[in-house]
């Protein structure tokens, strides 16, 4: 699916971030992510919604009926793969592991760096490599409260 989607969506000057398929029984929803470095606007959403949809209905890789979303990742957006945790070194991440690593299935800490295929995290002063094959979901957090509190001095 990726290979029929990632074209469109950079030929309207955006990235992919991601795409979540999700089948029920009667119907689907397929969820596409893009980004822009500048940011990603609702204009942009729809374009890429309007020229996807035209490939979809020509290609068909859904068998059955589905719903198209196509949005930003969001601020506390997923974090899927080697280049997005690299993005963000520096900044407050979320993950939730398959399997327990040193102990624990869900780690909090900052992005000290990306080795290959594994991310390198400080939880609580300590640095826990953390391969992204046992990366169950990951996710960027925004401090709010420190974001507000800017706003106001």
């Amino acid at each position: 699916m990726r290979e029929l989607i990632e074209p469109v969506v950079q030929s309207l000057g955006c990235e992919l971030w991601g795409i979540d398929f999700r089948p029920f029984k009667a119907s689907a929803l397929l969820r596409v992510y893009i980004d822009r470095e500048d940011g990603v606007t609702i204009d942009d959403c729809s374009r890429v919604s309007y020229q996807l949809s035209g490939v979809l209905d020509v290609e068909n890789p859904i068998d059955m009926p589905y719903t198209l979303e196509v949005s930003s990742p969001g601020v506390e957006r997923p974090l899927l793969n080697a280049a997005h945790f690299s993005r963000y070194v520096g900044e407050k991440v979320k993950m939730r592991l398959t399997r327990p690593l040193d102990g624990r299935r869900n780690l909090v800490g900052v992005i000290v760096g990306v080795e290959d295929d594994t991310v390198n995290l400080n939880v609580e002063g300590d640095v826990i490599a953390v391969p992204l094959e046992l990366l169950s979901r990951g996710r960027l957090l925004v401090d709010f409260a420190a974001l507000t509190q800017g706003k106001r001095e």
